[in-house]
């Protein structure tokens, strides 16, 4: 397993990381997702132990609260090898405050994160989402209060825009508030708006990417395909995908190039898709997630090999996609003095 710092801060964490948003399976959206009960999500546990896995990220939303228990448990006795990562902001109950980056919501929500899953502090806890009913000067004084408070180690967010996270780092800065150390988004091979001001961002900032559903939802481990739909019972065929954001037909081509890639290196699919954004500059973890034993040994050895400067160069250029502006003009015309972004 490989290990990275996220972002310039020393929290050290394994390349890839244990999601569990597929524990619990409360309602019907996160059923689809799994319903791994404690004994199979203590199962998943050990293995991903054993492989060197560090990171373990879940959410007080994901089946209300149901995942965190059952981390909980799988936690008891080995707290010292493994680091837990969890996000707030999201609606819990039907309460009107119930919801959001306040004050009243966060500390509450942190409280109860740390009682379902039965530790005394959070290694990294994320908001959610941005809120932009509440002053962000409110949310991350609640944040710093949290960290003094001994409750939080390190403090993220995820699925912030640019000019979100930037007001979040220069308002913590002049407050000598907590900075966020990372950002977990959605990227992957299919995915790559990140690119475009997100991670030149981070580059700048010092701020590590945690990467959700670097698959796709499965669109990426190599059972979808030309003439090849969505296997009966998988997430994808319950509930659909909003995952491709390319053409139909560039879409079909990058995976023939993945399954070319994965038989020259003898390795499956998705070890191809996901060793590819490990190459990616701020990436310090992939969130994986799996329903069963089988999922997760398959993906756990991505770290495990790289990718040449050729297959990388190969990939991009199959999954490359128009930029929007003003991206599209700084890469044209202005390239030598934004290199990162080029």
């Amino acid at each position: 397993m490989d290990y990275r710092f996220v972002g310039t801060s020393d929290l050290k964490v394994s390349a890839i990381s244990l999601g569990t948003a597929t524990f619990g399976g409360g309602g019907d959206f996160y059923k689809a997702w799994g319903e791994t009960d404690v004994e199979q999500a203590r199962r998943l546990v050990d293995i991903a132990l054993d492989a060197g896995v560090t990171l373990f990220d879940t959410a007080d939303v994901y089946s209300k609260g149901l995942s965190e228990e059952i981390l909980g448990q799988t936690v008891q006795g080995r707290r010292d090898r493994m680091l837990i990562a969890t996000k707030a902001g999201f609606r819990m109950t039907d309460a009107p405050d119930d919801v959001g980056a306040t004050r009243k919501h966060l500390v509450q929500a942190c409280d109860d994160s740390l009682r379902r899953l039965g530790v005394e502090t959070i290694d990294l806890w994320q908001l959610h989402g941005f809120d932009m009913l509440t002053p962000l000067e409110e949310t991350l004084n609640a944040v710093d209060e949290l960290v003094r408070a001994g409750k939080v180690r390190y403090v993220g967010c995820s699925n912030y825009s640019g000019w979100q996270l930037m007001k979040a780092m220069a308002l913590a800065g002049v407050h000598g508030w907590p900075k966020y150390v990372a950002h977990q988004v959605y990227y992957s091979l299919l995915a790559r708006d990140v690119e475009w001001e997100l991670l030149p961002l981070g580059l700048d900032q010092g701020v590590g990417t945690i990467v959700w559903s670097p698959l796709s939802a499965g669109m990426l481990s190599g059972k979808i395909g030309r003439n090849q739909p969505a296997p009966a019972g998988s997430r994808i065929a319950s509930l659909g995908s909003r995952a491709i954001v390319m053409p139909q037909e560039q879409f079909f081509d990058l995976i023939d190039l993945l399954h070319s890639l994965a038989h020259a290196h003898a390795r499956p699919v998705s070890q191809i898709a996901l060793n590819w954004l490990l190459r990616r500059p701020t990436v310090c973890s992939l969130v994986i997630g799996a329903r069963n034993e089988a999922q997760l040994r398959e993906n756990l050895s991505a770290s495990d090999f790289v990718l040449s400067a050729e297959d990388v160069a190969r990939l991009d250029e199959a999954s490359a996609r128009d930029a929007a502006y003003p991206y599209w003009h700084q890469r044209s015309v202005y390239k030598e003095r934004n290199p990162r972004l080029c």
